[in-house]
């Protein structure tokens, strides 16, 4: 078919507030080597692109300047090394950047079937949470039946696709939360308990809830002093995940806590990782989890899905915090 050059995309007209993200004619992105061309229905709206659009997120070497880490659409080309039979097939991907757009590029390796009876806007609220959840808790954190996980974000994206996968890997949830209503909405979902971390000093209630015995694992997106009092929840040879810094990028240990309690601390980011260890990601992805979201025994937490011309309008919505699960763009 005829492809056109040139596409509707959300630029970020200058490091700023939501008002910042502009719609603009710009050229559709050519497939390269292993890579494929999806046109896009829905992009998933993450914080790294809140981030990116401060300026406090650089984009990697080689990567669209454009926000947007996942979509959902159609296969509409295909670079060389792609079987072109690939054309037309459904899929939702992981993007290194330029999801809010009409088309996007990304490794056909990063891409997921997505079922027939999968929307396109649930499809595109998948890749990037759940392929940083799974690497964290199940890879870094190495977590397993039985044991209890401490979430922090309870409500975003990562904190309702953290606890759907700890659920159905038969692992207890502890989730922080803002308020008493997010907190009902947590348990919900399917989290064994929640806090109200206004209300409550956190560390105090995880040591009631689990008599003393603490958690095996803590997944934080907050960073500066939640550290060293996420330490205190670890049961010993306890393992601690930091994947963002939201509350502070500095903190102070008592390194012997450490030391006699055998604990461990680790984190990552998705973003600038190579495109091997995503499609290797990618690959036990496939294996393990997606057979629960392509069977419909999983489904990601759905917020509000906007219009891509209001980008700005969904950024507001994320930054303020109201929002249960994912938020997502149609595009």
């Amino acid at each position: 078919m005829a492809m056109a050059k040139t596409m509707r995309a959300v630029e970020i007209s200058a490091p700023g507030g939501p008002e910042v993200l502009k719609i603009a004619q710009v050229a559709v992105p050519a497939p390269g080597p292993g890579e494929v061309l999806i046109q896009v229905e829905a992009a998933g709206v993450n914080r790294p692109d809140v981030l990116q659009r401060k300026g406090l997120y650089p984009v990697p070497p080689g990567a669209s300047p454009l926000p947007g880490l996942e979509v959902a659409g159609r296969i509409a080309g295909v670079g060389e090394d792609v079987d072109p039979a690939v054309i037309g097939h459904r899929v939702c991907a992981l993007v290194a950047g330029g999801g809010y757009a009409e088309f996007a590029v990304t490794p056909h390796a990063q891409c997921f079937a997505m079922p027939a009876t999968m929307s396109a806007e649930h499809a595109a609220a998948l890749p990037e949470t759940l392929m940083t959840v799974w690497h964290n808790l199940f890879e870094r954190a190495y977590v397993s039946e039985g044991e209890r996980v401490l979430i922090h974000g309870g409500t975003s994206g990562i904190g309702t696709m953290a606890v759907s996968l700890c659920k159905a890997f038969g692992i207890e949830t502890i989730v922080t939360c803002g308020s008493d209503e997010k907190c009902a909405a947590a348990v919900d979902w399917g989290a064994t308990h929640a806090i109200n971390y206004r209300t409550h000093d956190f560390a105090e209630e995880v040591k009631r809830l689990t008599a003393g015995a603490g958690m095996n694992a803590v997944l934080d997106m907050v960073g500066g002093d939640y550290l060293p009092r996420n330490l205190t929840c670890l049961a010993e040879d306890g393992r601690h995940v930091s994947i963002a810094v939201l509350g502070g990028t500095k903190a102070e240990l008592f390194i012997p806590q450490m030391m006699t309690r055998r604990l461990t601390l680790t984190g990552s980011t998705l973003r600038p990782r190579s495109p091997a260890f995503k499609a290797a990601l990618c690959a036990e992805i496939r294996a393990a989890a997606w057979p629960l979201f392509a069977q419909g025994a999983l489904r990601p937490a759905m917020d509000r899905t906007f219009p891509l011309a209001a980008a700005a309008e969904a950024h507001h919505r994320m930054e303020a915090g109201d929002h249960f699960g994912k938020i997502v763009l149609r595009v």
